[in-house]
């Protein structure tokens, strides 16, 4: 990004964060201001540390001769308005919860939008009370956001505004609760600390010597987990038959695995797992994970400065290796060009991945528009039409699943037979004129079959290949399966957020999925801004690696000091009070932060209470809130200056008044489904948002049309590929 010229306006994370992504990438970014730390959730020389991890690179002084490419600014409308004087190709816009909507003058804080995402009502005890989560995961998440629609808006040379809502940038963890209810999922439960539905188990248990993570999603996994811990019976018994089945027997099969379990070793377990192809993840303390071998191999913490001081911190989580050879010549038009106003209009992509991550990242793609093409195998379809379907049904199981629908809108479906060569030379000649492939293959899938990303290269070296392996493609653990679920348990994460009673605890059943595909679609669009320099790249994402990133606070405290930060629940160790507390209806809570003592007399004067110690000023806080129905008593808390949002189900998203007032969710007609929702993207440019064009593929919907237009094969050609199963329309 040499040559981009970056002004952070204004110095919450959110935006420092998104700077952080443009000076790693060699942009020149410039802070004027000291931005207060203040709002840090750990202080004193671990808060030095993480800003210097924020701003490392930035310049204090603006150069005489440099104008702006883009502001970044945020995170108050007030904050906005100071920076709208600023002359910049671009405005970013970072704010709280968008420019418009009930809650748009609300006061934010990542706890806050914890509470309203949807996400901290299932973290916590079945009983209650939700539990906010540490750290500041939707500032980071909020500024990624904002980078990957900078970017793409620089690509065109686009002026204007650009507004992200960082608590409509955090949904993408929980978006698909809104297209699950609306197709008839029940209503969202908090089911325990380490317990989300629909699989068991997902999950941690402890072990001889630590904690190991365990997720058996297929019946296969089901099977070879009991074999490997010596119950192979009770991979036989019909009452465990499946994920559903097991989810509503939790209780009585931890009695049962965690005894097997707790004979063994960690790092036995992992290594057998993975040779069984058992998605077993390790589940590290903050310690543990800096001094991890396969995370030395990669280099995945750097060492940083702060005050003199030196630590380690998170690289960044991809690696970027250029193709040897020249430059490339401008790239193919795209089969059906989009409006102008589409940043990425002209760009080509493969869609080859599965599930969550990778297709998240072909998402933005397509909401900026691009054109994606998802190929899918004949007989191995995308896991998130249904590990599990039925292939017989009216309409097929396999087309009806809302999560899958909502995360491949935007895109053109083909089925190819990657196991037989007609269907390789088929991929290979759509590679030739695409922009960028994207996949999410189980390690060394693709290489043995002809499609590594060296062989793409060759083929056409201006091709941006991404391989998102959980673990990366180099290091000890290279060849390791996982899921969203593994990757969060690898992390460290799990040692940061919760009580200090419980074990190390997961915030959500797949967190890794949504974070790796947001980091997938940033690192793809670093290496095309780069193209014309440097030629195609071959992108080496590890997953667990980008949630260092919204761990990074924690990670850094472990460095500084030598210690973990203590687990403290919801209360935040930096701050005054922090908690959620009962409100009027069943499993009903309101979501309250106090940031700083003086703070505690704004809120007294809120909820009419005479109290000025602060226990009795939260007691009183409680019994106020009580009686209130926790959106009410946060728009009078927020009102008087106060922190506060209600606790949302993520189920509840798609009524919830200031989501529903954004237009975050719309419906759209698809064949098998008929109406049904989805969620819009979490940026819009010059206010308005990326068009919804076309709904997900039907399986093998566009294969003769892609075939014709892009490759020229006949309708007899296409014809007999049909016959011989090459390609197709419904699985073989």
């Amino acid at each position: 990004m040499t040559g981009l010229t970056v002004v952070e306006a204004s110095g919450d994370i959110a935006t420092r964060y998104c700077g952080k992504l443009f000076v790693e990438h060699g942009a020149l970014v410039v802070a004027p201001a000291a931005p207060d730390n203040a709002g840090l959730a750990y202080g004193g020389a671990s808060a030095a540390a993480y800003a210097a991890w924020l701003d490392s690179g930035k310049q204090r002084e603006f150069p005489d001769d440099a104008m702006p490419d883009i502001v970044i600014a945020g995170q108050t409308p007030a904050d906005i308005a100071r920076a709208g004087g600023l002359d910049a190709r671009l405005l970013l816009a970072l704010t709280w919860f968008g420019p418009d909507g009930p809650c748009a003058d609300w006061r934010g804080s990542d706890g806050i939008i914890q509470a309203m995402s949807g996400l901290a009502y299932g973290f916590g005890p079945a009983e209650g009370p939700p539990c906010l989560p540490q750290g500041h995961a939707p500032q980071v998440v909020g500024g990624l956001t904002g980078f990957i629609a900078a970017l793409a808006a620089l690509r065109r040379g686009q002026t204007g505004r650009i507004d992200v809502s960082i608590h409509e940038a955090f949904l993408c963890l929980t978006e698909n609760a809104g297209p699950a209810v609306a197709a008839g999922a029940p209503p969202a439960l908090r089911r325990g600390v380490n317990r989300f539905g629909p699989v068991y188990p997902q999950t941690i248990f402890p072990v001889a010597d630590g904690w190991i993570g365990v997720t058996a999603l297929t019946p296969q996994q089901w099977l070879d987990l009991c074999s490997l811990i010596g119950l192979p019976d009770l991979a036989q018994d019909p009452r465990y038959a499946t994920t559903d089945l097991r989810l509503a027997a939790a209780r009585e099969l931890d009695a049962i695995l965690a005894p097997a379990l707790t004979r063994l070793n960690a790092a036995d377990l992992l290594i057998e797992g993975q040779r069984r192809r058992i998605p077993l993840g390790p589940v590290p303390t903050l310690a543990a994970l800096l001094a991890t071998p396969h995370w030395r191999a990669r280099g995945s913490f750097r060492s940083w400065e702060a005050d003199g001081a030196a630590f380690e911190a998170p690289a960044v989580p991809f690696r970027l290796h250029p193709h040897p050879g020249a430059p490339p010549a401008k790239r193919a038009q795209a089969m059906h060009q989009p409006a102008a106003v589409a940043p990425l209009g002209g760009l080509r992509v493969l869609d080859l991945s599965m599930g969550w991550s990778g297709p998240l990242a072909g998402r933005h793609f397509a909401d900026l528009g691009a054109e994606v093409i998802k190929v899918e195998g004949t007989a191995h379809l995308d896991w998130w039409r249904g590990w599990n379907a039925l292939e017989a049904g009216d309409p097929p199981p396999y087309e009806t699943r809302p999560n899958f629908n909502a995360v491949n809108r935007n895109k053109r479906g083909i089925t190819l037979d990657l196991r037989r060569p007609a269907g390789v030379a088929l991929l290979k000649r759509l590679a030739i004129e695409a922009d960028v492939l994207v996949e999410n293959y189980a390690p060394g899938v693709l290489d043995k079959l002809g499609l590594s990303a060296a062989t793409l290269a060759g083929i056409n070296p201006a091709l941006v290949y991404i391989s998102m392996g959980a673990v990366g493609s180099s290091g000890p653990w290279s060849g390791f399966r996982a899921y969203g679920s593994t990757t969060e348990q690898a992390s460290g994460m799990p040692f940061q957020h919760g009580e200090a009673e419980w074990p190390p605890a997961m915030q959500h059943t797949a967190y890794g999925d949504p974070i790796a595909g947001l980091y997938a679609a940033a690192a793809c669009l670093i290496a095309l801004h780069g193209r014309d320099r440097t030629g195609g790249t071959t992108i080496d994402l590890a997953q667990v690696e980008c949630l260092f990133h919204l761990a990074a606070d924690a990670i850094i405290a472990q460095s500084v000091t030598g210690e973990a930060p203590p687990r403290t629940g919801s209360h935040r160790l930096a701050g005054a009070w922090r908690g959620c507390l009962r409100g009027a209806g069943p499993d009903a809570w309101l979501a309250v932060e106090i940031e700083r003592p003086e703070q505690m007399a704004t809120l007294a004067h809120a909820i009419g209470s005479a109290a000025t110690d602060p226990a009795a000023l939260i007691e009183a806080l409680a019994a106020w809130a009580r009686n209130r129905s926790p959106r009410d008593a946060a728009a009078v808390l927020q009102t008087a200056g106060v922190l506060a949002g209600p606790v949302v189900p993520a189920t509840d998203l798609l009524t919830d008044p200031h989501v529903v007032a954004t237009g975050f969710y719309l419906r759209c007609d698809r064949r098998h489904v008929g109406n049904h929702v989805l969620p819009q993207s979490p940026y819009r440019l010059d206010g308005k948002r990326a068009p919804i064009q076309r709904p997900a593929p039907t399986l093998g919907e566009h294969g003769a049309e892609v075939l014709a237009t892009l490759l020229g094969l006949t309708a007899a050609e296409i014809a007999g590929l049909e016959a011989d199963g090459i390609i197709g329309t419904r699985a073989a």
